[in-house]
């Protein structure tokens, strides 16, 4: 099945003018694509609420805790720019198709782990099976949906997906974990997979660019190299250590992205067109979309240990106290193209980084101990926040682009998307360490290195010094979780501030001013 290619929604005159007959077959191509994306997004979030359970079972330590959680993201990320290039040169679907096959068979890899280097090589697997999915979901609405207003639509049920999956992910890993352990959080994948490549392959429409030249094999490992540099850089210099090998990698990781930006630039068909982000609106949706990701990652991510250690639910039910995060993303993604149709785009983008705000301020304003009544609002603020900035900076993306190099566009989209994720839990993760290491100051080593250390130590001392430690890992996470709250506050204004300087008053998505 082909559709016919959708025209540059910044493009003018007759061809602008005369848009293609929408195909029939759209919806349901959009429903195996949003199938597919809920399955990928779960995964950067599932393991939240199973990482206790898998703590007590392989024992990994501090540090590898935070790569089984983080390495799916960070390597998914650095791969999206040459997955999306060559989804546009060698077909979209069958990118698409052979990376789903990748993810289920990545899936029996980590369910199987037995060591944590076996599961981190797990994750590393779902990473690569991801980043060949994520491009092709976006960049086929852009070819399927032809109808600027039905795109539009598309891309907030999308959006609602992608958002819905990362929220609801604690949710399934805390039911699959107590029924079934948290290896059942990686078999789950692979009946769906089964499932969605069967229809895919009946439903999903083919396209490839004729227009694109051979591949810039040399400028993909630049990228991928350079972003995982950075990545790890980033991550490693966020725990508050400064050592000689840490910065020289994040000095790497800058070093290999100036070359890449450098070559694109001398191109005639670059593997990403790097001066798409002289256009102010498309640069200012980049931001949003990885600063509303790195916000509701992180706080997933605190807010999951926060439930099970602090109040001691189990893993449903943590994962259940995260479903407002959900609903609230579901209706803010929903309410999206509404609400760009009469505000316009930098409204709607500055009233989503306005929720995250509000969130972040609710939680570090909030007395210790939090109450759950608490937790709630602010799940509810950065979910809206999270589905209105993401959703509308997708659609401005998209429509950045000709339907040809749609893969560029969704490079761009799902690498902002995952690599906030990642660092979200890198960067504020490590933040959060560093504050509740420093409450923990004279206990046991353990102890001081995570409140899962300190539940250890504390059962293993017992009777009324057991109870202390605790007491007091409780108290220092939630002082810790204050202290990321505000930190958090000053980014997300920050970037708020950038965001709506950078987009023109009156843009809209269609590429209008």
């Amino acid at each position: 099945m082909r559709y016919p290619v959708a025209r540059d929604l910044n493009s003018s005159g007759p061809a602008a003018e005369s848009r293609p007959t929408p195909a029939p077959g759209r919806w349901a191509a959009l429903a195996v694509l949003c199938a597919s994306l809920l399955l990928v997004a779960m995964d950067a979030t599932i393991l939240n609420v199973a990482l206790p359970s898998l703590i007590d079972d392989m024992r990994p330590t501090a540090v590898q805790q935070l790569w089984i959680i983080d390495i799916y993201g960070l390597v998914l990320g650095g791969l999206l720019v040459t997955s999306g290039a060559v989804s546009d040169r060698f077909g979209r679907k069958r990118l698409f198709l052979i990376g789903f096959v990748l993810f289920g068979l990545a899936s029996v890899v980590a369910a199987t782990a037995a060591t944590p280097a076996q599961l981190i090589a797990g994750r590393v697997l779902l990473g690569i099976g991801g980043a060949m999915v994520m491009p092709s979901t976006l960049s086929l609405i852009r070819s399927v949906f032809t109808d600027p207003r039905e795109r539009t639509l598309a891309i907030g049920i999308w959006a609602a997906v992608a958002g819905a999956g990362a929220a609801v992910g604690p949710l399934v890993g805390g039911l699959l974990v107590e029924s079934h352990g948290w290896s059942a959080a990686f078999w789950v994948n692979v009946p769906v997979v089964v499932v969605t490549v069967v229809a895919g392959v009946r439903l999903l429409p083919e396209f490839r660019s004729a227009g694109n030249g051979p591949l810039d094999w040399p400028g993909a490992a630049l990228s991928v190299v350079g972003v995982i540099a950075l990545a790890w850089g980033i991550k490693h210099v966020a725990k508050g250590g400064l050592a000689v090998g840490d910065l020289a990698i994040l000095a790497l990781g800058l070093l290999l992205l100036a070359v890449f930006t450098r070559r694109q630039l001398t191109l005639a068909e670059p593997l990403l067109d790097v001066r798409l982000f002289t256009r102010r609106a498309f640069t200012a949706a980049a931001l949003a979309i990885f600063l509303a990701m790195l916000a509701i990652g992180a706080a997933l991510f605190l807010m999951s240990l926060w439930l099970q250690y602090v109040h001691g639910y189990s893993p449903f039910g943590a994962g259940l106290r995260t479903l407002p995060a959900a609903g609230a993303m579901l209706v803010g993604s929903l309410i999206t193209p509404w609400l760009m149709e009469r505000c316009g785009v930098r409204a709607v983008m500055a009233l989503g980084l306005g929720g995250l705000i509000v969130g972040f301020l609710v939680l570090a304003l909030s007395p210790e101990p939090t109450p759950y009544g608490v937790v709630a609002v602010v799940f509810v603020a950065l979910g809206l926040g999270d589905g209105l900035a993401v959703t509308a900076s997708a659609a401005v993306l998209v429509s950045a682009v000709p339907a040809e190099r749609a893969g560029q566009a969704g490079a761009v989209s799902e690498t902002a998307y995952e690599l906030g994720i990642g660092l979200g839990v890198a960067l504020l993760g490590s933040l959060h360490a560093s504050a509740y290491a420093g409450h923990m100051d004279g206990r046991p080593t353990g102890a001081r290195e995570s409140i899962g250390g300190a539940v250890e130590t504390a059962e293993t001392l017992g009777g009324a010094a057991g109870t202390r430690l605790l007491d007091a890992a409780r108290a220092a996470f939630e002082s810790a979780l204050t202290t990321t709250a505000y930190v958090s506050v000053g980014i997300v204004t920050a970037v708020a501030v950038l965001v709506v300087w950078l987009v023109p008053r009156g843009f809209r998505a269609s590429g209008g001013h």
